[in-house]
């Protein structure tokens, strides 16, 4: 959008912003506050806020680049009419659920009424809940879609806008294209229907979800169990955090009812916040969102730190070494000892599933490969996002196999052990991880020592993440050069040579195209780069495979250095 168009959208929100429903005078004193700031102008609204497979996501506050009342409203009403176009009257029915952001409840309501305007029965969680329900009660209601109003691990500034497909998973790229163009076709103030969800409500076009299918998700989690009744000490010491998000109910009746009772939750991160006082980034992948667990951990000599994301789809764990430290442990190194311990336990209890199958995302570190193929899984290996692991889950449904599918995970600390829901489960993920711990300390063994087995067995491997955030306009463009510098092609990253490019623009091995390039270097060494779906970041995914820890660290370090260059 040039200039000109920018100011005259500017305007044109300035006076319709009052005028019409929904009125958010958030909204409404910003835009006069920014009157008068060119780059704050150009910065709301030089485009709209991209729309694909991950929904929404963007800051909170006024313009069509940022997450409020109106693009929401837009959004929806572009879902309601791909609903109606593709479901018949008697199928119309959309979830919803929202997190503890900032203005969740209050874009899950307008969203509930644009659905409800369009004749399309919305059902709303009474209460914040986490994404996984939702997942789940698309599937429990029959619904034709759903929506999950949260930003998920993004600092207190954003919200987004999360949809889901009749099958539970995230949409795929067709639906998103297809979504997509339904709301390019709409004017953000004079297209979009809408009513106050309480109308909607009494019109019996609102209703809220009943409290049996909560009880119900929370039932399935508990069948995941893989103790088969070996004795375990369920008195471990767990410390656990929801960041202020919505795991509290639904993690601690989990594992409460399945007996682990010894749990301290981290009194500043308890309810939901979405200002997050105590960790302004409420990612669990990050050390600073955990530091206020380990400070409780070290406190109650606890065994064992949970923490799950604000809406409840991502774990984190640290567990306490020999000499009383405690040790954050990547997603990866969590996603390996949960996959070798449901492994071999259903192996050693002869319940083990016909063509047993492994579903991770090609930035998932590849020895969990090698972990599989000893048990006699196999392993799929699918885009980044979960939704592709849902997807194949779907498939094997479809196929008559669902029992088939073992474990998915993927390196962002998501896990699902079941077919219950069709995205990463936190709630699953902190009952396995507890199950695990628990079983291992009845035995004398930590899971330090478990991982340091894995390691010995199948070599070391080292994985880490780099991102790169390039905000604004200006940001965008850069990143779009970036990543067409890395198409040009790559002889070699640092020390190591390329021995393959693999370019999944392309649509390699049967999945969708995604503007992904993975580099096959040598010595069983990678490297992938790929734009955030959600983030304005490149993202950068380093696998270093070497004799020892060190070795891999200081390799890494060059490879580091050396893809630093591509990102001036």
């Amino acid at each position: 959008m040039n200039t000109e168009k920018m100011k005259k959208e500017y305007f044109r929100w300035l006076e319709k912003c009052m005028e019409v429903q929904p009125v958010d005078k958030d909204v409404a004193d910003e835009l006069k506050a920014i009157g008068g700031d060119e780059a704050g102008i150009e910065d709301a609204f030089y485009r709209n806020l991209a729309f694909g497979t991950g929904g929404l996501r963007g800051v909170i506050g006024a313009g069509t680049n940022r997450m409020n009342v109106y693009t929401v409203a837009k959004a929806s009403q572009g879902l309601a009419d791909y609903v109606k176009k593709n479901f018949p009257e008697n199928k119309r029915k959309i979830a919803v659920s929202f997190d503890s952001r900032v203005k969740s409840d209050l874009f899950a309501q307008v969203a509930a009424g644009v659905f409800a305007a369009n004749g399309i029965r919305a059902a709303l969680y009474k209460e914040l809940m986490p994404t996984p329900c939702l997942s789940y009660a698309v599937r429990a209601l029959g619904c034709a879609a759903g929506i999950m109003v949260t930003a998920s691990h993004n600092p207190s500034r954003y919200n987004g806008y999360k949809v889901y497909g009749a099958d539970g998973c995230q949409i795929t790229t067709e639906a998103a294209a297809e979504i997509l163009a339904e709301i390019e076709k709409l004017d953000i103030f004079d297209d979009v229907r809408i009513t106050d969800y309480i109308i909607g409500e009494e019109g019996g076009l609102v209703f809220y979800i009943p409290n049996d299918v909560y009880t119900a998700f929370v039932k399935e989690v508990k069948k995941q169990s893989v103790l088969f009744g070996d004795e375990v000490d369920k008195d471990v010491s767990i410390v656990y955090t929801p960041l202020n998000g919505t795991g509290l109910k639904p993690v601690l009746r989990t594992l409460k009812e399945s007996g682990y009772t010894n749990i301290t939750v981290v009194k500043e991160q308890e309810q939901p916040d979405g200002n997050f006082p105590t960790c302004p980034y409420p990612n669990p992948e990050i050390r600073e969102a955990m530091a206020l667990g380990m400070e409780y951990a070290a406190k109650c000599n606890a065994d064992l730190l949970l923490a799950t994301d604000p809406d409840c789809d991502r774990v984190g764990i640290a567990v306490k070494e020999e000499a009383g430290e405690y040790v954050l442990l990547s997603g990866n190194e969590t996603g390996m000892l949960l996959l070798d311990f449901i492994c071999s336990q259903r192996a050693r209890h002869g319940m083990m599933p016909n063509d047993p199958v492994l579903v991770k995302t090609i930035v998932t570190i590849d020895m969990a490969e090698r972990i599989a193929a000893k048990y006699g899984v196999r392993t799929v290996n699918v885009l980044t996002g979960f939704k592709f692991i849902g997807e194949q889950i779907g498939l094997l449904e479809k196929q008559g196999k669902e029992d088939a599918y073992l474990f998915g995970f993927e390196e962002s600390y998501g896990y699902l052990s079941g077919s219950y829901v069709r995205d990463k489960d936190a709630v699953d993920g902190s009952f396995l991880i507890c199950e695990m711990f628990a079983y291992y300390k009845t035995r004398g063994i930590s899971l330090l020592d478990k991982l340091n087995e894995l390691y010995e067995e199948f070599g070391y491997c080292l994985n880490t993440l780099h991102s790169f955030t390039f905000e604004g306009s200006a940001g965008f463009e850069k990143m779009q050069n970036i990543m067409a510098r890395f198409h040009e092609g790559v002889e070699a990253i640092g020390p190591k040579k390329v021995l393959t490019t693999l370019d999944y623009s392309r649509g390699l091995d049967g999945l969708p195209k995604s503007d992904v390039l993975k580099y096959l270097l040598d010595d069983n060494c990678s490297v992938v780069v790929r734009p955030s779906g959600t983030e304005p970041k490149l993202k950068t995914y380093i696998s270093v495979s070497a004799k020892d820890k060190k070795t891999a660290s200081d390799m890494e370090q060059k490879v580091v250095e050396a893809l630093k260059v591509y990102f001036e």
